[in-house]
């Protein structure tokens, strides 16, 4: 009776656990245990069994949760972040703008120096951009971490025994190919920090723009204010004269047209101002109805052509967007090859232990699992990087082409601006002796009306000119020291 329930239950025993068993005749006769003691004895090893193997797992899952990062939302800002006034100290190692010396700012306004260097400190999108370099920075870290390594395991009970089998694997393919997504990740966050730095010089060259704009506007503003005045005070007379029959109509009509042209050039100058004190203010983080002083004229930068010719030479390696351009090929270079090697078999490796849970026996063993590359290869991976690696290749020729281009196009207009100022300048000083004797003569009599007001238009008109064209050449030299990624300093030496 004995043998035949220990026959069922070995039965039942190796139909449930889906074990291979032997024969329960074979089990019978190797003992004739009693089948309550067995069962007693085995019940507490397994019982003691599990609970070893849930404290482990309880204890292993309190450690990896300790170790975890956590998150906390952080809620977008439903006002704007802009200043009443600029901060007026700026630490000296802020930025990496190559010409950028520590300047001591006006008492009484801020200079061309100052306004740019507020601009790079203050500037809403390059605060933005420069995080952009914690996140190049993160990519670099993940790059360099190595793969955790991956615990499996399970358990099974039997009447006889508790089975188990734990084990620990590595991927090593991870390994393989880290040196190379190291690279990757290092080339890319110079690339970043490269991208910061073109924009950092790009917004120092715009506020060097404004802050020449805003110059000129204000000498245009005085002079057309002259000249309206002028204009209104001659009409008022003439007029006061026409009633009195001392003129004519035509002078009249004459001096009207001048004074409504005088009127319409104050007006648009009067909308030209408000754009470029509000891209001013939005450039330096200020907010739009701040009025800034500002004080001294912008540094001039004259080019020969052999010092053109020589910083276009340079240009591929100072200029920083190309420069950049350079690192994020390099990175792609490094993440083909991370795909190269990505197409040899996939490994991974291990030891493992375990135990029978009928035969009670234990064993220690190596796994290593390998993927066939048979119908991938890892072919699509390696045919993206390939083809990712001829646009940027293709992407960093466009640039320096253009690049090349812009710098030639505005050192001749340059030249062009130079030539025409040097000939406006010329005619302003016989313009200014002809004014000069006019109003001179005007004044005793001896010129009308409306050849003095012509005159004096003219002479008006053509400094307005001059106003202008230099500071168009002023825009266009600080704009070609970008172009060509020369210094900011106005003492720097081609």
């Amino acid at each position: 009776m004995r043998r035949q329930i220990y026959r069922s239950a070995g039965f039942q025993v190796g139909w449930i656990t889906g074990f291979k068993t032997r024969s329960p005749p074979a089990i019978a006769r190797s003992a004739d245990w009693n089948i309550g003691d067995t069962a007693g004895l085995e019940t507490g090893v397994a019982n003691g069994g599990s609970n070893w193997i849930l404290s482990c797992v309880v204890l292993l899952g309190v450690l990896l949760l300790s170790g975890c990062t956590t998150y906390h939302p952080k809620p977008l800002p439903t006002a704007p972040d802009l200043a009443r006034s600029p901060k007026l100290i700026v630490p000296a190692d802020t930025f990496a703008l190559p010409g950028l010396q520590p300047h001591p700012f006006p008492p009484n306004g801020l200079d061309e120096t100052a306004v740019i260097t507020l601009a790079l400190f203050n500037n809403p999108d390059l605060k933005a951009a420069r995080l952009q370099a914690g996140v190049a920075g993160a990519q670099l870290l993940e790059a360099g971490l190595l793969p955790d390594p991956v615990v499996s395991g399970g358990f099974a009970r039997s009447p006889l025994h508790t089975g188990y089998n734990i084990g620990l694997s590595e991927d090593i393919q991870a390994l393989i190919t880290r040196g190379a997504t190291r690279a990757a990740a290092k080339a890319h966050a110079r690339q970043v920090d490269l991208e910061i730095l073109w924009q950092e010089w790009q917004v120092a060259e715009k506020a060097r723009e404004l802050f020449i704009q805003s110059h000129a506007d204000n000498q245009l503003n005085r002079m057309l204010t002259a000249t309206r005045d002028m204009l209104t005070d001659r009409y008022h007379q003439d007029e006061a004269a026409l009633k009195r029959s001392n003129v004519t109509a035509d002078t009249i009509s004459t001096e009207l047209t001048a004074l409504t042209g005088a009127d319409t050039q104050l007006r648009q100058l009067q909308l030209d101002d408000n754009l470029t004190r509000h891209q001013l203010n939005q450039l330096l983080g200020l907010e739009s109805d701040v009025q800034l002083h500002l004080v001294g004229q912008s540094a001039s930068y004259p080019m020969s052509h052999d010092q053109f010719q020589a910083a276009v030479t340079a240009l591929p390696y100072r200029r920083a967007d190309l420069l950049a351009l350079r690192a994020g090929y390099q990175s792609q270079e490094q993440s083909l090859r991370v795909a190269v090697l990505a197409q040899f078999p996939a490994l991974s490796a291990g030891v493992q232990q375990a135990r029978d849970p009928v035969e009670g026996i234990h064993t220690i063993g190596i796994t290593v699992n390998v993927t066939l590359p048979i119908f991938n290869r890892n072919r699509g991976q390696i045919a993206l990087q390939q083809a990712t690696c001829a646009v940027l290749y293709q992407t960093y020729q466009a640039r320096l082409d253009q690049a090349m281009s812009e710098a030639d196009q505005i050192w001749q207009a340059a030249q062009i601006m130079a030539h025409q100022l040097q000939d406006l300048d010329a005619r302003l000083s016989a313009l200014k002796k002809i004014a000069a004797t006019a109003e001179r003569n005007f004044r005793k009599g001896n010129l009308d009306a409306v050849t003095y007001v012509s005159l004096k238009s003219n002479f008006l008109a053509q400094q307005v000119q001059a106003i202008r064209l230099h500071a168009s050449l002023d825009r266009a030299q600080a704009a070609l020291l970008t172009l060509l990624g020369l210094p900011l300093d106005a003492t720097t030496k081609f």
